[in-house]
């Protein structure tokens, strides 16, 4: 009867070997936030709205700029040296529609400012974190399509109000983090006393976490917190009850943490 055996002289042996760590993959690896300076932190305001931000960074915020004041400013931002920086964070708290962030007299293209912290534009800043924080609608829906409604009221009483829609698109290149104030298709909520829901839990959260979480549990931990609120008081009935959850478009490399400066 036929062999239906295999000879060990024709087989080469299959041996399981450990394969090297490669560096790459390391998941601890972490953004290089020892350079001299935190780095340069852009704020643009157009609604009033509040917003702190410490940790280290040298803030610099701007008050109802143009659209050529605040491409100016973002243009010399993208063109300064950031060789002894940690890090870049913009800031935009607006309106928008269709893709742009308002100005005090007419719309931005969020590609326009973005583009300009690419590494082929912005190369001091090639390997470091970009983080954009934008407050501002990015749809005409609360969990069921409503008419919007745009008025902030100076009187004390603090209510929501939302809103015009925008849609952001992202930016390509390495280590941008895109900080949303809400999903895709969505009103993002606004008290008219207190501020946006967004901007009030993410100033919370980096007060209480900002120095000692890992910066995309921060911002999940702002999903979290701002999911659990709810409309209560808004001229619109409709509104009432209406939810609200941010989210962030990661495109970081590595882990990054805002510790304390050593002194």
């Amino acid at each position: 009867m036929a062999s239906h055996g295999i000879s060990n002289e024709s087989v080469e042996k299959n041996f399981t070997e450990p394969d090297g760590l490669d560096p790459s993959l390391d998941a601890n690896l972490e953004y290089n936030m020892n350079h001299t300076k935190r780095g340069m932190a852009l704020i643009f305001n157009h609604e009033s709205f509040y917003w702190k931000l410490a940790l280290d960074f040298e803030v610099k915020a701007f008050d109802d700029y143009t659209r050529d004041d605040i491409l100016t400013v973002i243009t010399d931002a993208a063109a300064s040296s950031h060789v002894d920086a940690d890090c870049f964070v913009c800031v935009f708290l607006s309106h928008g529609e269709n893709g742009h962030i308002f100005a005090k007299d007419a719309k931005i293209d969020i590609h326009e400012i973005t583009d300009l912290f690419k590494g082929d534009k912005c190369q001091s800043l090639v390997g470091k974190p970009k983080i954009f924080i934008l407050q501002a609608c990015r749809g005409d829906k609360h969990d069921e399509p409503v008419m919007p409604m745009d008025v902030v009221d100076s009187q004390a009483l603090n209510e929501v109000v939302v809103d015009a829609g925008v849609f952001y698109t992202l930016p390509a290149g390495a280590d941008f983090v895109m900080c949303y104030s809400v999903a895709e298709g969505y009103y993002s909520h606004r008290e008219t006393v207190n501020g946006s829901w967004y901007i009030q839990d993410l100033c919370e959260i980096l007060r209480r976490f900002g120095s000692t979480l890992e910066f995309t549990e921060i911002l999940m931990l702002v999903n979290r917190k701002v999911s659990l609120r709810s409309v209560h008081n808004c001229k619109d009935p409709s509104a009432i009850g209406k939810k609200q959850v941010p989210c962030f478009a990661s495109m970081l490399t590595k882990k990054l943490f805002l510790r304390p400066k050593k002194e």
